[in-house]
């Protein structure tokens, strides 16, 4: 076991070495009790990867689970490399740029992300983690980002705006849409309000640490890498901080600010905290709400109304077949044992002291019984496989408001003009 042990922690620090710039270096048991870095088994689909990440104990709460089964991580990347999608490994192309899954896992969960917070993502990148934030925070929440490169931030309104129109999954929660600016995070005006949570996706040192501290309410919570940790730090008091490590990081630093012409930064203006909602925009969140909590689709989750109901269903062949694996291994272990035991009781024996041939047939007989239970269960599997596919899910939101006597023009105003 510790030799196995040893040989895991050798083969992360290989995947990090060609993981790129944002991979992630594996912790010591004092400082977590996961392990980093390529740890978690790549799955063949966003399901069976938050399957891992939970199995690894990166995914701990239900909220984060939620949101992390809602978004596909592969529909933010480019399509040549959507196969990598579900590995635990960053992935770069030019300045558009994904952390690994288990990162998001610790970020999300250290947060303690609630409905109705503010929230400020400082190096926003593709959008990703703001849009899974912005499925916990609820209608009544905020979400901002600031990221470097203008042209991420157009990829980032591509990806939040697919999601919008075509993803079943934003008819299931109580969504805050992110907003997002061009600037550098260390060049924030002094004169902006405070947020509840902040996370920075760039390596930080210590001569920033007051700055990012400061953008944060009392009360407030703030994620980053700090010199090559990622580190909670709590706002307790107008003067008063508590720090927890929570994981070993190597993320690419911060991009310092430059100097313009005339010897000044240019400062980032952050957008409105609050704004005010018209009613139009009021009564759309309220009648999808009512209408979600009558058909039963209240998630308790994601909205300002907690309380009710329970999470987004997983996909039923996968899980199916995961159950169906360990059931056959079950009975060829049972199989092996009951050989063992009748190998160890003494049968009838010939002239020669040489027991016949009765062993064998019954070792043969559970060998072949195990196997035809094997392909039993397979078939079976793979026929409630094809029954779940041939049935695709029915989006009852958007049923209801169809459903409704209404003109037309309002009723997709209803359904944010979704596609699907």
């Amino acid at each position: 076991m510790k030799f196995r042990v040893a040989a895991d922690h050798l083969l992360q620090r290989v995947n990090v070495a060609v993981g790129g710039c944002d991979n992630e270096i594996p912790p010591g048991p004092p400082v977590t009790p996961a392990k980093m870095g390529g740890a978690v088994s790549a799955g063949e689909d966003n399901d069976e990867l938050i399957d891992n990440l939970k199995e690894a104990h990166y995914i701990r709460s239900e909220l984060v689970e939620q949101a992390f089964r809602a978004i596909d991580r592969a529909d933010y990347y480019l399509e040549e490399f959507r196969d990598n999608a579900y590995k635990d490994l960053a992935w770069r192309h030019g300045n558009i740029h994904l952390s690994a899954p288990c990162i998001y896992s610790e970020v999300m969960e250290a947060l303690d992300l609630q409905p109705g917070l503010s929230f400020l993502n400082l190096g926003s990148g593709t959008g990703y983690l703001s849009t899974m934030v912005g499925l916990i925070l609820g209608p009544f929440g905020v979400n901002h980002g600031v990221e470097l490169h203008a042209d991420v931030i157009e990829y980032a309104y591509q990806r939040l705006e697919f999601f919008i129109k075509t993803s079943d999954s934003f008819d299931k929660f109580e969504f805050c849409e992110p907003s997002f600016v061009v600037g550098n995070c260390l060049e924030i005006t002094p004169e902006s309000r405070q947020y509840d949570r902040v996370y920075c996706g760039a390596g930080v040192q210590r001569e920033h640490e007051d700055y990012m501290k400061n953008l944060l309410k009392v009360g407030g919570i703030l994620v980053l890498p700090l010199e090559e940790k990622l580190t909670k730090i709590t706002r307790t008091g107008y003067n008063s901080w508590e720090t927890k490590k929570i994981i070993a990081v190597s993320f690419a630093p911060l991009v310092l600010p430059k100097n313009r012409d005339n010897g000044k930064t240019k400062m980032v203006p952050l957008p409105a905290m609050f704004e005010v909602r018209s009613l139009q925009d009021l009564a759309r969140i309220s009648i999808r709400h009512t209408l979600k909590k009558t058909s039963g689709q209240e998630r308790g989750h994601g909205g300002a109304w907690p309380g009710a109901g329970s999470g987004v269903p997983k996909a039923g062949p996968r899980f199916k077949r995961r159950r169906m694996h360990r059931r056959r291994m079950d009975s060829v272990l049972l199989a092996n044992k009951h050989v063992f035991l009748n190998r160890m009781l003494p049968g009838p024996m010939d002239d020669n002291n040489n027991c016949d041939g009765a062993e064998e047939e019954r070792a043969d007989e559970s060998e072949m019984g195990g196997e035809a239970e094997e392909e039993e269960e397979q078939e079976e599997e793979e026929r409630e496989g094809r029954e779940l596919r041939s049935e695709p899910a029915i989006n009852v939101l958007r049923e209801r408001i169809l459903g409704l006597p209404l003109p037309e023009p309002l009723k997709m105003y209803l359904l944010y003009y979704r596609e699907k």
